[in-house]
């Protein structure tokens, strides 16, 4: 199926909505753009929507840890958000939740944050 990726910035906000499959195929591809935008764009929130991701192994875990350890270098963070019944029982498994923090939605990530 593979992987779409919606990339949207503001300010120092990074949001990625994730559509297919997060496995090793797609992480690839995946990996050094975003890496490259939150260098870049000086990005401090990493806010991962998976409302409509169906898989999730764990080459897409590792890739979720090799982002936050990038964002804490520079005393940064990663939320997921929407999360489906599909991902929530890996996310949870996985440890994820340590390190990321889980909102309900987007918007209620934002104002948490602090807004834009």
């Amino acid at each position: 199926m593979g992987l779409t990726v919606g990339v949207y910035i503001k300010k120092n906000y990074l949001i990625l909505r994730l559509k297919g499959e997060l496995d090793d195929v797609t992480v690839s591809d995946m990996r050094m753009k975003i890496s490259k935008y939150i260098d870049d764009y000086k990005i401090k929130h990493l806010i991962i929507n998976v409302n409509e991701l169906n898989f999730l192994d764990s080459s897409g875990i590792g890739f979720i840890i090799g982002r936050y350890h990038q964002l804490k270098r520079n005393y940064g963070d990663i939320s997921i958000v929407s999360i489906n019944p599909k991902i929530e029982r890996i996310i949870m498994l996985s440890g994820l939740t340590k390190i990321c923090m889980i909102r309900e939605n987007e918007e209620v990530c934002i104002n948490a944050l602090g807004g834009y």
